[in-house]
């Protein structure tokens, strides 16, 4: 128990040390709307319906049913959804895309938390088609099971490029990655995650957009534009939430949407930066090997509530350090 103890502590010391500066959050952004929902306290994924206009889905975070929420421009929920035969071990993400044979949608939900790195043998995400209608139901899933090539991790993003249907998971490390699935998925036998290049420090969601031309990855503290190739495009800064879990693109790829975890959360709009924003230094774009400098610089959004949740992570750390050597000494 030692040894995995230590490498939790030693990953809470190493919060401390790339603590980001401080930063303005984002001036422009504005409130779309309030999860009204007494049963939406943990809203961890967030997506943009691709049929239905003006609603959005959400779901819960860990110890919840296999369900999702159809809300509301107004944040009330239209309809709950639970999927059949689905296990909400720990469901971080979800995302949603068009079908461009059907024109139906397409949602995928990531039970994909790991907070042990290694605690579950493999990871599951799950495909449903979108309901046609807007009423209480519980829909079939198609289960998809994950292993990474390099070993257990932890991730709480997901994303569907709606060119390809390719599913990505984006790992939530302080060299964090992201990994794409097999073009075929396979429900036969557990696929694998390859890693193709390198996410911000502690990601907590990620979404394309929805002509597949970027993608988004958001962290507590700021969100990452990219081009397909992993290229880096803009930072924008977020609104200080009170844990920054989601994102997702508006239905015309304008604006991003993101929301925080908590009873009546809010979920924000926050505009795209102009096409002119200047292209990034080399050196922080994400090189072959799947790491990147800009990893180990994670700018914006610090708010007073981050700040105490990383000191608090390494007084915790210290403090068990120092208990581990009186007792093992």
């Amino acid at each position: 128990m030692g040894g995995p103890l230590i490498r939790t502590l030693g990953v809470a010391l190493a919060a401390l040390a790339v603590l980001p500066p401080a930063a303005a959050a984002a001036d422009d952004a504005e409130r779309l709307f309030t999860f009204r929902d007494p049963r939406i306290t943990e809203s961890s994924g967030l997506a943009v319906s691709p049929t239905h206009d003006d609603v959005y889905y959400t779901h819960n975070d860990s110890s919840a049913q296999p369900e999702f929420y159809a809300v509301g421009g107004d944040g009330r929920t239209k309809a709950t959804f639970r999927l059949r035969g689905a296990e909400a071990r720990d469901w971080e993400a979800m995302a949603a895309v068009k079908d461009p044979a059907t024109g139906r949608g397409v949602l995928w939900f990531a039970d994909i938390g790991d907070n042990l790195d290694g605690a579950w043998p493999d990871v599951s995400v799950y495909k449903v088609m979108e309901p046609r209608t807007l009423a209480d139901a519980t829909l079939p899933a198609v289960r998809y099971r994950f292993r990474y090539a390099d070993g257990a991790r932890n991730a709480e993003g997901i994303m569907v490029d709606p060119r390809t249907g390719r599913l990505h998971v984006v790992t939530k490390e302080f060299s964090g990655g992201v990994y794409a699935a097999p073009k075929k998925l396979r429900t036969g036998r557990t696929n694998t995650l390859r890693r193709v290049g390198s996410a911000p420090i502690m990601a907590t969601d990620a979404a394309y957009a929805p002509d597949g031309s970027s993608y988004v990855i958001r962290t507590y503290f700021s969100a990452t534009l990219y081009e397909p190739s992993g290229k880096t495009i803009a930072r924008v800064p977020m609104p200080e939430l009170k844990q920054a879990e989601s994102i997702a693109y508006t239905r015309d790829g304008t604006a991003l949407l993101t929301g925080s975890e908590g009873a009546r959360s809010p979920v924000y709009r926050v505009p795209l930066p102009a096409a002119e924003t200047p292209a990034p230094t080399p050196s922080e774009r994400p090189d072959p090997q799947g790491t990147s400098a800009a990893a180990e610089s994670e700018p914006g959004g610090l708010n007073v509530l981050n700040v105490l949740i990383w000191l608090g992570a390494a007084a915790l750390a210290i403090g068990g350090i120092v208990f581990l050597a009186r007792v093992t000494r």
